[in-house]
């Protein structure tokens, strides 16, 4: 019986020797994967290997690979994907693009006019242009106006592993994209903005794991346009003088449906500096009247030190939820004209690393606000405000189950406002050391209802601004 298997065991070598040689002739006859060098680039840092990149991409080789060295460039590099068919730009982390001249290092331009639902994306779309890829590379501006990655029209746009630093905006999409990931990326010290997003339709985009920093004009900036799911996550963005600007007050259609979540936004950029700054529209008139733009949810990120670090202007439905607010040179969380915002468990305390007791007041402010919901905040050491909250010329406003501590002045102001609740909350301040503390102040207003609070001192409510009811004041 074990001659069978020896002959099993002596043929076999024969046929895997046979397969394996074959496999190796079939991958010699295989052209070497062509670079850019096969089209005149030297890469040697002083050379113009602009026309040749441009050769490469206009021959539709489909792979513009860019081998270790320094590329430099005196124009854009212009990829019309309907000309070229699908095209990426990779690199292995070894290779930089130096743009001495003005504009984009890479512009893609693709045709596609219609929106992310598959009946309005035309088949040469499909057959020519989808997925453009930009990996694995460095951008490095040596021109005022240079910029790293422009991009119109594309669909399911990929920038992935890049860095850019130096340039004047590092990511620009303008006119209309859809579906785009940025990944991975690092947008540094750039002299405007990291990411811009302006004036652009676009719907769908994902920004994930990326570093974006020092960039004086903003990290992810939106201006303009109208912006859909935008979803930030993950990233670490500091330094920026926004961290993260959404402003639709001079756009007709404006941007909704945005996610920041799991996020370090952090470091200052001035006297009016913002980590996340969302500005909506101004309040249309007539009967119905209501906000238009929002969908907005803030959660799971550490955010510190800059002027404010949450400003919501004129939005709706805004979620802030699960982040940690820390040394908000002005404010923690600012909200004015807006309604529908859900403010639930946050934790809003000092960063002594962040000229944090002389510079910070990190004060919660709610202002001309209605139908906002705060719940399980946390609040400790609010310094100089008139209080750790402020409800200022707000309507129907229900804040329960607070905690406030050790915060100056006083622990909740409601101020002008109506219809408001303040109810189960705990405000107490062991940190006054003699000074004038209130836990709770009421003054105009009307409506009002304060109860069921555990406080070491009396409310103070001015004739008529609110009832109050089984408040419990222990020393």
């Amino acid at each position: 019986m074990a001659t069978p298997h020896r002959r099993v065991a002596h043929t076999a070598l024969p046929v895997a020797f046979i397969l394996s040689l074959a496999c190796a002739v079939s991958q010699a006859a295989q052209p070497a994967m062509r670079t850019v060098r096969d089209f005149g680039a030297v890469g040697n840092g002083k050379a113009d290997d602009t026309a040749a990149i441009q050769r490469a991409v206009d021959a539709s080789v489909g792979d513009v690979r860019l081998p270790r060295g320094v590329y430099r460039l005196t124009r854009p590099v212009v990829i019309d994907l309907d000309k070229v068919g699908w095209t990426s730009v990779c690199g292995t982390g070894a290779a930089r693009l130096v743009m001495a001249g003005p504009g984009p290092a890479l512009r893609l331009v693709g045709t596609h006019h219609g929106t992310a639902g598959p009946s309005s994306v035309k088949p040469n779309v499909w057959e020519r242009q989808r997925m453009p890829i930009v990996d694995g590379i460095e951008i490095v501006g040596a021109h005022a106006q240079a910029v790293g990655i422009k991009a119109a029209y594309t669909m399911k746009l990929v920038i992935s592993r890049v860095t850019i630093r130096e340039t004047l905006h590092a990511i620009h999409l303008v006119k209309r994209n859809r579906n785009v990931i940025v990944s991975d990326c690092h947008l540094y010290h750039n002299r405007g903005i990291g990411l811009f997003l302006d004036a652009v339709d676009l719907h769908q985009i994902n920004v994930t794991g990326c570093h974006i920093s020092y960039n004086p004009a903003g990290g992810v900036v939106v201006r303009g346009g109208c912006v859909r799911n935008l979803h930030i996550n993950g990233c670490d963005i500091e330094g920026n003088r926004f961290n993260v600007l959404i402003d639709s007050a001079t756009s007709p259609v404006g941007t909704a449906e945005v996610a920041i979540t799991g996020c370090t936004l952090q470091h200052s950029g001035g006297a009016d500096s913002a980590n996340i700054r969302f500005i909506g529209a101004a309040k249309t008139t007539g009967k119905g009247a209501a906000r238009t733009w929002g969908l907005l949810t803030i959660a799971s990120n550490v955010i510190s030190d800059t002027q404010t670090n949450i400003d919501i202007q004129k939005a709706f439905a805004v979620s802030i939820v699960g982040n940690v607010l820390g040394s908000g040179y002005k404010h923690a969380l600012r909200i004015t004209d807006s309604v529908h915002v859900a403010v639930g468990p946050n934790v809003v305390d000092r960063n002594p690393k962040y000229r944090d007791d002389k510079h910070a007041d990190n004060a919660v402010v709610l202002r001309g606000c209605d139908d906002c919901t705060l719940t399980g905040l946390h609040i400790a050491r609010t310094r100089r405000a008139p209080a750790a909250l402020v409800i200022d010329d707000c309507r129907r406003v229900n804040v329960t189950g607070c905690t406030i501590v050790d915060c100056d002045n006083a622990g909740i102001l409601l101020r002008a406002s109506a219809h408001c609740r303040i109810s189960g909350c705990l405000v107490r301040n062991a940190h006054c050391g003699g000074q004038p503390w209130t836990p709770v102040v009421v003054t105009g207003g009307r409506g009002n209802m304060v109860a069921g609070n555990l406080l070491d001192a009396a409310v103070k409510a001015g004739p008529g601004s609110a009832h109050l009811s089984a408040n419990v004041v222990e020393k």
